[in-house]
C-alpha cells in the first residue's frame, strides 16, 4: 500500500489517496499508469504528484496512441540519483521508452514537444536511451511538507517542488506535516539558520534553500525523517 498525495493547482487543496501498487494513478486515464511505476525503484511509503502532471501524462498518452512503458517518475531527494533541482524529487517528471527503439522514443518525444502540456522535453541529445518530459512546480502557496521549512511566500527563484520532500533534517523537527507553514515548522527554520550562520528570520530564502538542499540530496534516509 501507498499513500499517494497530489496536489490540486487549480484549487490548491492537497487530496490523498490509499492505494495498492497495482491501482491506477489518480486522475490517470484508463490502466496507463500504475502506482508501482510511477513509484519505480523508491522505497517511499509515501508517493506524491499533481493533477497537471497526470492531465499531461494522459495526454500524451492518448497522442501516442500505445503504451508507454517508462523506469520511474518519483523519487525522494535522498535516494540520490539526480541534482539538487530534479523534478522527479517532486513526482512530476517521467523518464520513459528505455525498453523502445530510438525510433519509438524519437515519436514520443515529438508528441511530448508539439503537445505543449509539458514545462520541459529535454533534448534528445541529453537523453539517449530515454525521454524525459516534466511540469515545473509553480511555487506553492500552501506548503504541502518541509525538507525543512518553506515560507508560504516562497520567491520565485526557489526550488518550490522541495516543499513535497517529506523531510526533517538534522533533527530540526516540525513535529506534523499538516500542509501548514506553522508555528513548529517557524521555530525550526529559525534554529537551522541560527545554527548554520544564515540570517534567522523565519523565511526560506534562496540562501537559506540553497544550503538546506546541498546538504540533504543523496545522504540517504535518516532518523529525523518523518511520514504523515
Amino acid at each position: 500500500m501507498a499513500k499517494v498525495i497530489v496536489y490540486d493547482v487549480y484549487s490548491e487543496a492537497l487530496e490523498v489517496f490509499d492505494l495498492s501498487e497495482n491501482d491506477t494513478m489518480p486522475y490517470v486515464y484508463g490502466d496507463t499508469m500504475r502506482v508501482s511505476e510511477f513509484r519505480g525503484s523508491s522505497r517511499s511509503n509515501v508517493l506524491w504528484t499533481t493533477n497537471a502532471a497526470m492531465e499531461s501524462w494522459n495526454a500524451t498518452r492518448r497522442s501516442y496512441g500505445a503504451p508507454i512503458p517508462f523506469r520511474y517518475a518519483f523519487k525522494r531527494i535522498w535516494e540520490g540519483g539526480h541534482g539538487r533541482q530534479s523534478q522527479h524529487y517532486a513526482g512530476v517528471s517521467f523518464d520513459v521508452g528505455q525498453a523502445l527503439s530510438q525510433t519509438q522514443r524519437n515519436r514520443i518525444w515529438n508528441v511530448a514537444k508539439n503537445l505543449g502540456v509539458w514545462v520541459y522535453v529535454e533534448p534528445i541529445s541529453m537523453t539517449p536511451t530515454w525521454v524525459h518530459f516534466d511540469n515545473v512546480m509553480p511555487p506553492l502557496r500552501a506548503v504541502l511538507v518541509i525538507p525543512l521549512p518553506c515560507d508560504k511566500a516562497v520567491p520565485r527563484c526557489v526550488c518550490a517542488h522541495f516543499t513535497r520532500c517529506f523531510k526533517c533534517f538534522g533533527g530540526y523537527s516540525t513535529q506534523t506535516l499538516d500542509g501548514a507553514f506553522g508555528s513548529n515548522t517557524r521555530a525550526a527554520l529559525i534554529a537551522y539558520q541560527r545554527n548554520n550562520g544564515l540570517t534567522a528570520d523565519g523565511i526560506s530564502g534562496c540562501g537559506t534553500w540553497t544550503r538546506l538542499v546541498n546538504e540533504v540530496v543523496g545522504i540517504g534516509r535518516t532518523p529525523t525523517v518523518i511520514d504523515p
